[in-house]
C-alpha cells in the first residue's frame, strides 16, 4: 500500500459523493479529480444562513417585542391597581368592624393591628412602596361621649400618581 499525500487526502475529504468505484487503490482516479475540481457547489450544498436572512428574522422578533413591552407594562399597572383595590376594600371593611366590635373608631391604622384585625401587619401601598405612606380621614367629632379622641373613618392611598381611568389614587 502506498502512502497518501495531503494532497490526494484533501481530494479525497472533499469528495464524499464520489462512487466508490471510482477509488482505486484508496485513491481517485484522475478522471474524479478533475469532476470534482470543475464542480461548483451547489445551493443545497452550503450550510447556514446569509447575513440578509438573519438580519430579517432579527428586525421580526424586534417588531414583536416592541408590540408586547406597552401591553406588558398594562398589565403591571392593571395589577397594581387591582392589588389597591383589593387592599382598600379590607382596610375600610376592619374599620367598620373595629368600630361595630369597640363602639368607637381606630385611631390609627396600628390598632388595628394590636387588635387583631389585621394578622400580617399593615399592609404595603403598591404604588408607594410602603405601609406608613397611606391617607387616613378622620371624623371630627367623636361618636360618643366616652371616645377619648377622632378616629378614621376612611382610609386612601399615599400616592401622587393617576390611575389609568384619569382619576388619582388618592381619591380611591
Amino acid at each position: 500500500m502506498r502512502a497518501v499525500s495531503t494532497m490526494e487526502f484533501k481530494i479525497q475529504i472533499s469528495s464524499f459523493t464520489q462512487p466508490i468505484s471510482d477509488l482505486k487503490d484508496g485513491v481517485l482516479s484522475s478522471e474524479s479529480r478533475e469532476w470534482n475540481s470543475g464542480r461548483q457547489a451547489s445551493r443545497s450544498d452550503t450550510r447556514g444562513f446569509t447575513l440578509l436572512e438573519l438580519m430579517v428574522v432579527l428586525g421580526v422578533i424586534m417588531l414583536m417585542a416592541a408590540m408586547s413591552i406597552p401591553v406588558f407594562r398594562s398589565a403591571i399597572v392593571h395589577a397594581r391597581e387591582a392589588v389597591l383595590k383589593d387592599d382598600l376594600h379590607t382596610l375600610r371593611k376592619l374599620v367598620d368592624q373595629f368600630t361595630l366590635d369597640k363602639r368607637r373608631p381606630p385611631t390609627s391604622l396600628d390598632e388595628l393591628v394590636e387588635g387583631g384585625y389585621l394578622r400580617g401587619g399593615i399592609p404595603v401601598d403598591p404604588f408607594t412602596g410602603s405601609n406608613e405612606s397611606w391617607k387616613t380621614d378622620t371624623e371630627d367629632a367623636p361618636l360618643n361621649p366616652n371616645q377619648p379622641s377622632p378616629g378614621i373613618i376612611d382610609v386612601h392611598s399615599g400616592s401622587e400618581d393617576t390611575a389609568l381611568d384619569g382619576t388619582p389614587y388618592s381619591s380611591w
